[in-house]
């Protein structure tokens, strides 16, 4: 089948603001439906969510999309939507304003509504607002255009805009998670390259499960674009795959086995590594010239190369002085200096999307940890520790990140943590996986959100 992001458009229903929802095919084949939305746990007893009322918008999977947006806002760990039961207001509509003191009579800090209209060219209207019912003003409003068939999609970018109007930090729904999905036993076990929504709904089978899968990667420019390890009996190869179009294409055949391959911020190059006489080195390939340069060449293990997002630097895992740890280079692959100053080993480092902050898996003492530190390998965190886990991948937003988690005797499933380390979640996708990797936003946020359009908005 294919998997279809059809055209969408979006204007706010104060002012209007054209917004395209892109295109995104791919030949694939169907994986099973979806279940339930994961509990978030947050400890240490900080942080405080906000009470949300979401009523169930009106019309044709109206209930389903603020059914989504529920989820989203909870798995966030900022909001605690209520139950629609405590709701004593009935019928709003995009017409009036709320009744603010029967939704503040329930502790209902925001309130969220809206409707699916249709339209006369088979289309639909999805607008809603939200209000803050103690200041007794509008917080944003919005109108998407989509068919009835994206109404997942439209659920999510509505979750965007008001995640980043009531915290101020740019949303991270509106986007796909791309990983090794596994079936079987050990002894007849199967791994197929796998890519759902974030929140693990629509997962569909890229490849068949005839190679071994390894390290998929998004171009963090590109959301159609992605990188990954195949290995077959006689081969590695790394390939390309575009989503849109279904075409995949290898960077070619190398002497050594290849692992661990990451687009530079701008799309333009790759890094990997290279197993080759005993050493594993990183290299560079220029993805227009094809020309291939060697930026490692001390003995010992080097790989798992991440670029920053300026592209003018490499962090990446080397063994050289006894035991993993991180270092940072330039682009080039001059000036390597460590940067991990911890006990343990660490390996896996992911840049973050913002540029100041390097995730990273770490092992010691029976544990594996996810955490973070800065870009000069400054203040360390660790964010979740657990049996097993390992390979961390960025929100496109910088606030969240996802891994791979294993129970003792267990199965490896997703999870999350966000850069508190108090909100943790095992990811929407409910069966076996590993090696995950976050797309950037499908398209670009709103440019008008709506704000201080009269009266009646809330001071930002």
């Amino acid at each position: 089948m294919r998997l279809n992001l059809l055209l969408a458009s979006a204007t706010a229903l104060v002012m209007a603001a054209p917004l395209l929802v892109q295109s995104s095919p791919v030949q694939a084949q169907a994986a099973p439906a979806n279940g339930a939305v994961q509990d978030v746990v947050v400890d240490q007893g900080v942080l405080r969510p906000l009470a949300i009322a979401v009523v169930p918008f009106r019309g044709e999977r109206g209930s389903d999309i603020s059914s989504i947006v529920s989820g989203n806002l909870k798995r966030s760990g900022y909001f605690d939507p209520l139950n629609p039961a405590s709701f004593i207001e009935t019928g709003l509509t995009l017409a009036n304003a709320p009744n603010f003191p029967q939704w503040t009579q329930i502790g209902a800090q925001a309130v969220l509504y809206g409707a699916v209209t249709p339209r006369a060219d088979n289309r639909v209207d999805v607008g809603f607002r939200l209000y803050d019912p103690y200041r007794q003003c509008q917080l944003v409003s919005y109108q998407f255009t989509a068919t009835p068939e994206q109404y997942r999609r439209i659920a999510h970018k509505i979750s965007d805009i008001i995640y980043q109007r009531m915290t101020g930090e740019p949303g991270f729904f509106d986007s796909r998670v791309i990983f090794v999905s596994e079936e079987g036993d050990q002894l007849n076990r199967k791994n197929r390259l796998t890519i759902a929504d974030q929140d693990g709904f629509q997962p569909i089978y890229l490849t068949q499960g005839d190679e071994v899968i390894m390290s998929p990667r998004f171009s963090p420019n590109q959301p159609d674009e992605v990188t990954y390890v195949a290995l077959g009996k006689d081969y590695s190869r790394i390939y390309l795959l575009n989503l849109t179009t279904g075409r995949r294409e290898s960077l070619g055949e190398f002497d050594g086995q290849v692992l661990a391959p990451r687009f530079s911020n701008d799309g333009n190059k790759i890094a990997f590594s290279i197993i080759r006489n005993g050493n594993t080195d990183i290299y560079v390939m220029d993805l227009r010239s094809r020309q291939l340069s060697r930026l490692t060449t001390d003995p010992g293990i080097n790989t798992s190369p991440s670029f920053s997002p300026d592209g003018s630097q490499i962090v990446f895992n080397s063994d050289r002085s006894g035991q993993p740890r991180l270092y940072v280079m330039r682009a080039d692959g001059s000036g390597q200096r460590p940067i991990s100053r911890g006990g343990g080993s660490y390996t896996a480092p992911a840049w973050s999307p913002t540029g100041n902050m390097i995730a990273f898996t770490k092992s010691g003492g029976g544990r594996f940890s996810t955490g973070v530190m800065n870009a000069d390998g400054s203040g360390e965190r660790l964010l979740s520790s657990s049996y097993f886990e390992e390979g961390p991948s960025w929100a496109p937003n910088g606030r969240y990140i996802m891994f791979a988690r294993q129970t003792r005797g267990g199965d490896t499933r997703l999870w999350t943590v966000d850069l508190s380390g108090r909100v943790v979640s095992q990811a929407g996708y409910q069966g076996r996986g590993t090696d995950p990797a976050w797309s950037p936003l499908l398209d670009g946020p709103p440019a008008n959100l709506g704000f201080n359009q009269g009266p009646d908005s809330c001071s930002s």
